[in-house]
């Protein structure tokens, strides 16, 4: 069985690249500039920013079902950053080098399982929920911050 990994679309965040730093925090938005790499993780790209990007971090809703499940939690997005990725069978960099919580949630949104998982072995938990052909898909989250990752799905 494949699965697909995607990023966020870009859409939901271009009217953020390039406002100043007072009108992002009307917005409940900080910008950043990555001092490091690893440590701050695009979420559109799924790419750990190079030393010197602008980063925005911000309040995203990654479970918007209307059930006891829904969640939002911080992430970031590389200013700038346009192309979300989408591969079938590859799991990202950014995934492969960190601690992951899987939450595997059915067509409605309710959570049916969940484990955490070395982005290194996560292919071995992804291929385990799917087998149950009531999980429609699976979010990742890093383990530690708790920030969503990006989103699993059949392909």
């Amino acid at each position: 069985m494949s699965f697909r990994i995607t990023g966020l679309a870009a859409e939901p965040f271009r009217h953020l690249y390039g406002l100043s730093d007072q009108e992002l925090a009307l917005q409940g938005v900080k910008r950043y500039i990555a001092d490091k790499r690893p440590g701050f993780p695009d979420r559109i790209e799924m790419r750990d920013a190079s030393v010197g990007e602008k980063l925005l971090l911000l309040n995203h809703v990654c479970q918007p079902a209307n059930t006891p499940y829904r969640a939002s939690h911080a992430i970031f997005v590389r200013e700038g950053a346009e192309d979300a990725y989408d591969r079938v069978g590859e799991v990202p960099e950014v995934m492969r080098t960190r601690l992951l919580s899987l939450r595997a949630y059915d067509a409605e949104g309710m959570m049916l399982d969940a484990d955490v998982v070395d982005g290194k072995d996560i292919e071995s938990v992804i291929l385990r929920f799917f087998v149950s052909p009531h999980v429609a898909y699976i979010h990742a989250h890093n383990a530690k911050r708790g920030c969503y990752s990006g989103r699993i799905d059949r392909a």
